[in-house]
């Protein structure tokens, strides 16, 4: 076996694992300050890369959007050894040219979320203010669109991933008022997740995967769970395609503004963090509280 050179985590579907030429593949448990991830995290080597795979919906997709314990998740793959994440998620588009079965490297995101917990930084005392105008890293993005390129998957680089809370799908009306905002794609799962990655100081970037066109569009129906499932199986064959071919070309890291996200963002006096919330908060702050 070659020596590894990056270590990638994977956030998506239970199947997304199930590569060929994996290999070394192991079932790691990670227990989080913040509780359990959705599942046991799989990893496995392809090439010069590690791959961390975690199913966010847990295998069988047992848990709703709403109701996933983000920040376990991406500590727990920060916890055991992530240096960047690749979100891999099934949207609805919200433009013409974006048709179910496209790709879409998203750059921007809207968030409408309503009842999630957003933040490492809530209740043990400790302030922190990340910089998020830019929430995807750009180096990442653009080798992940690379790897859609060279996989024939069609690709769209560049776009506004719209957050809604869910577990429902959007009214007529609310679709035709994010259209007119000038969003790309609509979903309900990348939020606080890339939020929760800047805090990490993960680089980030989605794989937008479009499995329908919400219920704006007059000319096809409104969306359907059947048919969303229809083109999301077709979907993940593109998806394992695409991490195969971005194994071969992760980015180093190092350098990258996640990476320092918290530098300057901590506000609290280091004096004034209790024991208590060092130890808590360690695998994100240690190395700023010394």
């Amino acid at each position: 076996m070659g020596e590894i050179e990056r270590t990638l985590g994977v956030i998506g579907g239970s199947g997304l694992y199930e590569l060929e030429g994996l290999t070394d593949v192991d079932e790691l448990k990670a227990t989080t300050p913040f509780g359990e991830p959705s599942d046991a995290i799989i990893a496995g080597t392809l090439g010069s890369t590690r791959l961390l795979f975690l199913p966010r919906h847990g295998r069988g997709h047992r848990i709703p959007p709403h109701r996933i314990n983000y920040r376990a998740n991406v500590l727990a793959l920060k916890m055991v050894g992530a240096e960047q994440i690749l979100s891999v998620s099934a949207v609805g588009s919200m433009r013409n040219d974006i048709h179910p079965g496209d790709m879409v490297v998203v750059d921007q995101f809207v968030d409408r979320t309503r009842h999630r917990i957003d933040t490492f930084f809530e209740d043990d005392g400790v302030v922190a203010h990340i910089e998020f105008a830019e929430p995807v890293d750009t180096q990442l993005a653009e080798a992940l669109a690379g790897a859609a390129q060279a996989s024939g998957a069609p690709i769209h680089r560049g776009g506004t991933y719209l957050c809604i809370e869910g577990p429902q799908f959007s009214t007529r009306a609310e679709s035709l008022l994010y259209r007119s905002w000038g969003v790309s794609v609509v979903g309900m799962t990348n939020m606080p997740e890339a939020r929760l990655a800047r805090e990490a100081e993960l680089p980030y970037a989605t794989l937008a995967m479009a499995t329908d066109y919400d219920c704006w569009h007059e000319a096809h129906d409104a969306v359907t769970v059947k048919a969303v499932i229809e083109v999301m199986n077709a979907n993940v064959s593109k998806a394992k395609e695409i991490i195969a071919e971005l194994a071969k070309t992760v980015p180093d890291p190092s350098g990258r503004p996640a990476t320092s996200a918290l530098a300057g963002a901590l506000i609290t006096n280091r004096d004034s963090i209790s024991q208590a919330a060092r130890e808590k908060l360690r695998p994100l702050i240690g190395q700023y509280i010394h």
